[in-house]
Protein backbone atom coordinates (compact mmCIF):
# COMPACT_ATOMS: atom_id res chain seq x y z
CA UNK A 1 0.00 0.00 0.00
CA UNK A 2 1.66 3.31 -1.13
CA UNK A 3 0.23 6.56 0.41
CA UNK A 4 0.62 10.06 0.03
CA UNK A 5 -0.70 12.05 3.11
CA UNK A 6 -1.75 15.53 2.82
CA UNK A 7 -2.84 17.35 6.14
CA UNK A 8 -2.13 21.05 7.26
CA UNK A 9 -0.17 21.47 10.76
CA UNK A 10 -2.53 20.95 13.61
CA UNK A 11 -4.33 18.69 12.18
CA UNK A 12 -3.08 15.93 14.22
CA UNK A 13 -1.65 14.27 10.63
CA UNK A 14 1.28 12.85 12.72
CA UNK A 15 -0.67 10.60 14.83
CA UNK A 16 -3.02 9.74 12.20
CA UNK A 17 0.58 8.66 9.95
CA UNK A 18 1.67 6.51 12.97
CA UNK A 19 -1.78 4.36 13.42
CA UNK A 20 -1.53 3.59 9.74
CA UNK A 21 2.31 2.73 10.05
CA UNK A 22 1.23 0.42 12.74
CA UNK A 23 -1.65 -1.13 11.31
CA UNK A 24 0.04 -1.61 7.97
CA UNK A 25 3.13 -2.36 9.00
CA UNK A 26 4.87 0.31 6.21
CA UNK A 27 7.39 3.05 7.13
CA UNK A 28 6.07 6.34 7.89
CA UNK A 29 8.58 8.65 5.61
CA UNK A 30 9.01 12.08 6.63
CA UNK A 31 11.50 14.23 4.09
CA UNK A 32 13.00 15.79 6.90
CA UNK A 33 13.95 12.59 8.06
CA UNK A 34 15.34 11.57 4.66
CA UNK A 35 17.12 14.87 4.93
CA UNK A 36 18.90 14.09 8.40
CA UNK A 37 19.91 11.16 7.42
CA UNK A 38 21.26 11.38 4.00
CA UNK A 39 23.09 14.15 5.36
CA UNK A 40 24.91 12.12 8.22
CA UNK A 41 25.87 9.74 6.18
CA UNK A 42 27.83 11.83 3.54
CA UNK A 43 25.91 10.29 0.71
CA UNK A 44 26.17 12.62 -2.85
CA UNK A 45 22.66 14.02 -2.52
CA UNK A 46 22.99 14.63 1.39
CA UNK A 47 26.36 16.18 0.40
CA UNK A 48 24.64 19.11 -1.71
CA UNK A 49 21.61 19.09 0.30
CA UNK A 50 23.74 20.50 3.20
CA UNK A 51 25.60 22.87 1.12
CA UNK A 52 22.13 24.52 0.21
CA UNK A 53 20.72 24.56 4.02
CA UNK A 54 23.80 25.71 5.06
CA UNK A 55 23.66 29.19 2.98
CA UNK A 56 19.73 29.17 4.11
CA UNK A 57 18.69 28.43 1.00
CA UNK A 58 16.26 26.05 -0.05
CA UNK A 59 17.05 22.63 -1.34
CA UNK A 60 16.07 21.97 -4.80
CA UNK A 61 13.49 19.38 -5.98
CA UNK A 62 16.57 18.30 -8.28
CA UNK A 63 18.09 16.73 -5.24
CA UNK A 64 14.76 16.12 -2.70
CA UNK A 65 13.08 14.15 -5.42
CA UNK A 66 16.12 11.61 -5.97
CA UNK A 67 16.13 11.15 -2.19
CA UNK A 68 12.62 10.70 -1.90
CA UNK A 69 12.57 7.88 -4.62
CA UNK A 70 15.98 6.16 -3.14
CA UNK A 71 14.38 6.03 0.31
CA UNK A 72 10.88 4.62 -1.38
CA UNK A 73 12.84 2.47 -3.13
CA UNK A 74 14.80 0.73 0.22
CA UNK A 75 14.08 -2.84 1.72
CA UNK A 76 11.59 -1.64 3.86
CA UNK A 77 9.09 -0.15 1.80
CA UNK A 78 8.53 -3.56 -0.05
CA UNK A 79 5.19 -3.85 1.04
CA UNK A 80 4.46 0.07 0.99
CA UNK A 81 5.12 2.94 2.31
CA UNK A 82 3.45 6.22 3.77
CA UNK A 83 5.04 9.46 2.49
CA UNK A 84 4.52 12.76 4.70
CA UNK A 85 5.26 16.23 4.22
CA UNK A 86 6.17 16.13 0.69
CA UNK A 87 5.20 17.76 -2.54
CA UNK A 88 4.23 20.87 -0.21
CA UNK A 89 2.92 22.47 -3.70
CA UNK A 90 1.88 22.17 -7.18
CA UNK A 91 5.39 21.73 -9.13
CA UNK A 92 6.26 19.29 -6.33
CA UNK A 93 3.94 17.07 -7.25
CA UNK A 94 4.19 17.79 -11.19
CA UNK A 95 7.43 16.32 -11.04
CA UNK A 96 7.01 13.77 -7.68
CA UNK A 97 4.44 12.10 -10.28
CA UNK A 98 6.77 12.22 -13.24
CA UNK A 99 9.61 10.43 -11.12
CA UNK A 100 7.67 7.91 -9.59
CA UNK A 101 5.72 7.01 -13.13
CA UNK A 102 9.40 6.44 -14.66
CA UNK A 103 10.34 4.22 -11.59
CA UNK A 104 7.16 2.55 -12.33
CA UNK A 105 5.77 3.53 -8.91
CA UNK A 106 2.08 3.80 -8.46
CA UNK A 107 0.26 5.72 -5.56
CA UNK A 108 -2.58 3.49 -3.96
CA UNK A 109 -3.70 6.33 -2.26
CA UNK A 110 -3.93 9.78 -1.39
CA UNK A 111 -5.66 10.73 1.65
CA UNK A 112 -6.75 14.42 2.20
CA UNK A 113 -7.05 15.57 5.70
CA UNK A 114 -9.44 18.02 5.97
CA UNK A 115 -9.58 20.99 8.83
CA UNK A 116 -10.19 24.79 8.62
CA UNK A 117 -7.64 27.25 8.58
CA UNK A 118 -8.59 28.78 11.82
CA UNK A 119 -9.22 25.52 13.67
CA UNK A 120 -5.71 24.42 12.27
CA UNK A 121 -4.47 27.81 13.56
CA UNK A 122 -5.76 27.48 17.30
CA UNK A 123 -4.95 23.67 17.65
CA UNK A 124 -1.11 24.24 17.46
CA UNK A 125 -1.49 27.61 19.28
CA UNK A 126 -3.81 25.88 22.30
CA UNK A 127 -0.73 23.16 23.03
CA UNK A 128 -0.07 23.10 26.48
CA UNK A 129 2.78 21.03 27.83
CA UNK A 130 3.02 19.18 30.66
CA UNK A 131 6.13 19.19 32.94
CA UNK A 132 5.90 15.76 34.60
CA UNK A 133 5.03 14.31 30.77
CA UNK A 134 5.09 15.66 27.18
CA UNK A 135 2.78 12.89 26.14
CA UNK A 136 0.46 14.21 28.23
CA UNK A 137 -2.06 15.57 25.97
CA UNK A 138 -3.53 19.30 26.60
CA UNK A 139 -5.17 22.26 24.16
CA UNK A 140 -6.93 24.63 25.37
CA UNK A 141 -8.89 24.66 21.99
CA UNK A 142 -9.66 20.93 22.18
CA UNK A 143 -12.90 19.91 24.56
CA UNK A 144 -11.97 16.55 24.97
CA UNK A 145 -8.52 17.08 26.31
CA UNK A 146 -9.14 21.21 27.93
CA UNK A 147 -6.62 21.49 31.02
CA UNK A 148 -7.88 21.91 34.21
CA UNK A 149 -6.95 25.50 34.30
CA UNK A 150 -3.12 25.84 33.85
CA UNK A 151 -2.37 22.36 35.52
CA UNK A 152 -2.18 18.85 33.32
CA UNK A 153 -5.75 17.21 33.15
CA UNK A 154 -4.07 13.73 33.14
CA UNK A 155 -1.86 14.12 36.25
CA UNK A 156 -2.28 17.62 37.71
CA UNK A 157 1.22 19.21 36.63
CA UNK A 158 2.42 22.56 35.74
CA UNK A 159 1.64 23.72 31.73
CA UNK A 160 3.70 25.34 29.95
CA UNK A 161 3.49 26.33 26.09
CA UNK A 162 6.39 25.73 23.32
CA UNK A 163 7.27 29.45 22.17
CA UNK A 164 6.94 28.33 18.31
CA UNK A 165 3.40 27.44 18.70
CA UNK A 166 2.85 30.71 19.57
CA UNK A 167 5.12 32.30 16.71
CA UNK A 168 1.46 33.65 14.87
CA UNK A 169 3.32 35.28 11.77
CA UNK A 170 5.47 31.58 11.35
CA UNK A 171 2.30 29.47 11.44
CA UNK A 172 -0.03 32.12 9.18
CA UNK A 173 2.90 31.51 6.65
CA UNK A 174 3.42 28.04 6.63
CA UNK A 175 -0.95 27.49 6.11
CA UNK A 176 -0.62 30.30 3.49
CA UNK A 177 1.29 27.91 1.44
CA UNK A 178 -0.53 24.33 2.60
CA UNK A 179 -4.17 26.53 2.07
CA UNK A 180 -3.00 27.77 -1.31
CA UNK A 181 -5.15 25.97 -4.13
CA UNK A 182 -3.55 27.22 -7.12
CA UNK A 183 -0.01 26.90 -6.38
CA UNK A 184 0.51 25.74 -2.85
CA UNK A 185 -0.15 22.51 -1.26
CA UNK A 186 -3.20 21.75 -1.89
CA UNK A 187 -2.98 22.68 -5.41
CA UNK A 188 -0.76 19.13 -5.51
CA UNK A 189 -2.91 17.30 -3.50
CA UNK A 190 -5.71 18.63 -6.15
CA UNK A 191 -3.10 17.59 -8.89
CA UNK A 192 -3.48 13.56 -7.23
CA UNK A 193 -7.69 14.22 -7.74
CA UNK A 194 -7.82 15.22 -10.76
CA UNK A 195 -5.27 11.99 -12.11
CA UNK A 196 -7.79 10.37 -9.77
CA UNK A 197 -10.90 11.29 -11.67
CA UNK A 198 -9.53 10.83 -14.86
CA UNK A 199 -7.89 7.22 -13.89
CA UNK A 200 -11.60 6.00 -12.50
CA UNK A 201 -10.79 6.72 -9.58
CA UNK A 202 -6.68 5.58 -9.35
CA UNK A 203 -5.60 6.14 -6.94
CA UNK A 204 -8.40 6.29 -4.37
CA UNK A 205 -8.72 9.46 -2.92
CA UNK A 206 -9.47 9.47 1.23
CA UNK A 207 -10.90 12.55 2.46
CA UNK A 208 -10.76 12.02 6.15
CA UNK A 209 -12.42 14.74 8.67
CA UNK A 210 -9.94 16.56 10.89
CA UNK A 211 -12.15 18.11 13.09
CA UNK A 212 -12.98 14.81 15.60
CA UNK A 213 -11.36 13.67 18.40
CA UNK A 214 -8.03 11.37 17.55
CA UNK A 215 -10.21 8.38 18.22
CA UNK A 216 -12.83 9.19 15.52
CA UNK A 217 -10.48 10.26 12.90
CA UNK A 218 -8.69 7.36 13.25
CA UNK A 219 -12.09 5.06 13.00
CA UNK A 220 -13.13 6.99 9.77
CA UNK A 221 -9.88 6.25 8.51
CA UNK A 222 -9.45 2.80 9.06
CA UNK A 223 -13.12 2.31 7.54
CA UNK A 224 -12.07 4.33 4.36
CA UNK A 225 -8.96 2.74 3.80
CA UNK A 226 -10.86 -1.23 4.16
Amino acid sequence: MKILFFGPNGSGKGTQGAIVKEKYGIPHIETGVIFRENISKGTDLGKEAKGYINRGELVPDSITIPMILNRLKADDCKKGWLLDGFPRNLTQAQELDKALSKENIKIDIVIDMVLDRQIAKNRIMGRRLCANDNNHPNNIYIDAIKPNGDKCRVCGGSLSARSDDQDEAAIDQRHGIYYDTKTGTMAGCNYFKNISAKNNGIPKIVELDGRPGVKEVSAELMAKLG
